[in-house]
């Protein structure tokens, strides 16, 4: 078993918790602006922690009030804003244990979500999310009060609570400590039942202290950074923790469609997506210069944006590679910056591979994507590149205070302050995830170089093994197809099977800018292209680019365009875009089959 080991940079003391990172904040900085608020499209107010930290005072007295006792579970389900961040600090200045919903979240999961977790009061979004939440209420014995955010829940919680003295408050705080519970982070549940994972308040202290000093030269006092995936997702969540500890600005935006615009008003310095948002700012822009006729003159900008950072890992670029890359800072690579709103010098990319291509792409046209790996069980990041340390390609090195492990049959283990106490209540999946070592098996087959870059090859339960007996790992295909403007989404199949084959689904956003460009009708669907000649010889492309990472034995031979696009809304996808494989092998069981017929399923 190959193994790395990484010294703490920081130790969290026994009594720390949470809510110490607002109180030093309110103590030494209270008029700092810590938050800033879109009040309506394009206009940001800026809150400081000490109006931030009133609000959170009385949302604490308000749960006291209504009864909510310390180490209660408190439900939050709610899109990506404002009130997500004060409810969290405001439950655990209650001392109690925040557990999120995402809010897609069907009644089933939500039902599943307050009974396994014995929540004993929620916060949800809008009323129909408490209509769902009452339809259910049978099923979640100990749920008392429900309230609705959009019903002014911090004024209500605030007149609530308004008779709870300071002194109530500080003796919740002293319930808390570092073995204390946090939250209960529900996986996404791409099979089974979702588990409760059981992450304390010293796990994200762990993470945050060991990990932000990583990433300082973009998380600081002058920093900022707009919160758009879900919070529901460990990841968006310990950045949110993480900014308190740095007095890093935070903004907030549940509005993907406005991403962009969000973006350029709110102008932030930092940016943490999942791959998909980085391949749609890439596809954005080669569809509008396909559109505007200068398609090809992106292409090549494209092409020396990644010779030109590959370049500066083999000691520079030439002459005229530096030469052009000026060039097309100056027509290209400043367009595609300010759609990150201009001032954004890097970029955290987690969920999935973001593919080192599209990687190299991003240092190339000057907002570097620094690539992480972890889990929900690891706190978000168990290893990050960072300046210091950056190898493309890989997810970097562990986090200070984090070892990691590759066992003989190349899966990843991880052990250290950041790994989660357990599943909660369900000591058998616990057992099966961490050992009597203490190392947590991860499920992800990987490797780690000499220099203790870990590098993520696949999942594995995922690992498919053709008739022939060939092991592949399908997530290499697959991020190298999703990189091309107009895919969307791929599964690569052929588990038992002779040969490797894909099912692809389509982008349709970047969809009509593609058939305008071919002379098309713009109008025309996923459903209605799908034996088109001129699309299956652009995906012929993309499946071809694709083939060049593997052996001619683990190659795709046949794909299938499908006539619709895997989502979170048909449950293809979980809410951090994932693919759900068991779902999507269920649903298009048939088109799979299609690719193995003797008749030739479209062309491949």
């Amino acid at each position: 078993m190959r193994e790395l080991s990484v010294p703490p940079t920081y130790t969290v003391g026994p009594d720390e918790a949470i809510p110490d990172l607002l109180a030093h904040n309110l103590a030494e900085f209270p008029d700092k602006v810590g938050l800033r608020v879109q009040r309506s499209p394009g206009q940001w107010s800026d809150v400081t922690y000490r109006e931030f930290g009133e609000q959170v005072a009385g949302v604490a007295k308000g749960l006291v009030a209504s009864g909510i006792k310390a180490g209660d579970r408190v439900a939050l389900q709610a899109r990506t804003r404002y009130e997500w961040t004060v409810l969290d600090f405001g439950i655990w200045a209650a001392g109690c244990v925040v557990v999120p919903v995402y809010e897609t979240s069907s009644p089933d999961q939500v039902a599943w979500i307050l009974s396994d977790s014995g929540a004993t009061a929620a916060f949800v979004e809008k009323q129909e999310h408490a209509d769902v939440v009452e339809s259910v209420r049978g099923q979640a014995p100990d749920l008392g009060p429900v309230w609705v955010i959009d019903d002014d829940v911090l004024g209500t919680l605030a007149s609530a609570g308004a008779d709870v003295p300071d002194s109530e408050l500080e003796a919740r705080r002293a319930t808390l400590g570092a073995d204390s519970l946090a939250t209960l982070i529900y996986t996404s549940g791409t099979t089974g039942r979702p588990k409760g994972c059981e992450l304390t308040h010293g796990n994200f202290l762990f993470e945050i202290n060991n990990g932000m000093s990583l990433l300082g030269r973009f998380l600081n006092v002058d920093g900022s950074l707009l919160l758009f995936i879900p919070l529901a997702h460990v990841l968006a969540r310990v950045l949110q923790v993480g900014a308190f500890r740095t007095q890093t600005v935070i903004g907030h935006t549940s509005d993907i469609k406005d991403l962009v615009a969000d973006l350029g008003t709110f102008k932030p310095t930092f940016v943490l997506a999942v791959p998909r948002v980085f391949e749609k700012v890439y596809n954005q822009g080669k569809a509008t210069a396909d559109e505007g006729g200068k398609g090809k003159v992106y292409d090549k900008a494209a092409q020396v944006a990644i010779d030109w950072s590959r370049a500066q890992d083999t000691g520079g670029a030439g002459l005229g590679l530096t030469a052009a890359h000026k060039v097309f800072d100056l027509l290209v690579y400043r367009k595609l910056r300010a759609a990150l709103g201009g001032r954004c010098i890097g970029a955290v990319s987690g969920g999935a591979p973001l593919g080192e291509r599209l990687g190299h792409f991003f240092r190339g046209v000057g907002v570097t994507v620094y690539e992480g790996y972890g889990l929900t069980e690891t706190t978000a990041a168990a290893a990050v590149n960072h300046d210091a340390a950056f190898r493309m390609g890989t997810v970097g090195r562990p986090l200070p205070g984090t070892d990691a492990a590759i066992a003989d049959d190349g899966e990843v283990l991880l052990r250290g302050g950041i790994v989660m106490r357990g599943y909660w209540q369900n000591e058998k999946a616990t057992a099966e995830a961490i050992d009597a070592d203490g190392w947590f098996h991860t499920g992800d087959i990987g490797e780690l170089d000499s220099q203790g870059f870990l590098k993520i090859t696949g999942r594995k339960k995922e690992i498919l093994v053709t008739a022939g007996g060939k092991n592949v790992a399908p997530a290499v295909l697959e991020d190298r197809i999703r990189a091309h403007a107009l895919v969307s989404q791929t599964i690569v199949v052929g588990d038992g099977k002779p040969f490797i084959g894909a099912l692809i689904t389509l982008d349709e956003e970047a969809l009509p800018a593609w058939l305008k460009l071919k002379g098309k009708d713009a109008s025309l669907t996923p459903a209605d292209l799908v034996d088109d000649p001129d699309l299956q010889a652009e995906m012929e492309g993309a499946v071809a680019e694709a083939n060049k990472a593997v052996s001619h034995a683990e190659s795709i031979r046949k794909f299938r365009v499908l006539p619709m696009d895997f989502t979170e809304a048909n449950g293809t996808l979980t809410p951090s875009m994932k693919l759900k494989r068991n779902v999507v092998m269920k649903e298009y069981g048939d088109q799979v089959e299609a690719l193995y017929a003797k008749a030739p399923a479209g062309r491949s």
